[in-house]
């Protein structure tokens, strides 16, 4: 997760992280929280621990909570269109939970909180469509990954 964002940092809020959180959930359910809480702290260590990085230890976890709600072994044919519509609602919507935090640390009030999600629509409508995009890879890498994560048990077991 972490170094696909590194990757992709020169391209501004297009990143595979709502991807792989989703991904991570529908296939190993509760413990998804370690490898995003593990990402989360990897990303403060080496971007900084700021004011920046307290939202990402919610923002992520809504996208759990997101997909937790989701059927365990949804059909592919809603597969397909509903895993790329949670990561793009999520992207779509970063701005508005990001905003809470941000009116808290910096005093901002209504008004002034309802102008800083505006004034990021842009970057949150970039966000939502390529998580929309990302979202499409939920579903054959899930399958993929339950087979290998079988195939490992089996050998190990």
């Amino acid at each position: 997760m972490f170094g696909s964002k590194k990757i992709m940092e020169f391209l501004p809020n297009i990143h595979l992280i709502g991807m792989f959180t989703v991904l991570l959930t529908v296939v190993y359910r509760y413990k998804a929280l370690i490898p995003i809480y593990i990402y989360v702290f990897l990303d403060g260590l080496i971007s900084g621990f700021n004011v920046w990085w307290i939202p990402y230890l919610y923002v992520w976890t809504v996208l759990w909570g997101m997909a937790m709600l989701l059927p365990r072994k949804m059909p592919r044919k809603w597969g397909i269109v509903v895993y790329p519509v949670i990561c793009s609602l999520h992207g779509f919507s970063f701005g508005i939970l990001y905003a809470p935090a941000q009116a808290l640390f910096f005093g901002l009030d209504f008004k002034q909180t309802i102008a800083w999600i505006i004034a990021g629509a842009g970057f949150d409508t970039v966000h939502g469509i390529s998580n929309f995009f990302a979202g499409l890879l939920v579903y054959p890498l899930s399958e993929l990954l339950r087979k290998l994560s079988n195939s490992v048990q089996l050998k190990i077991g």
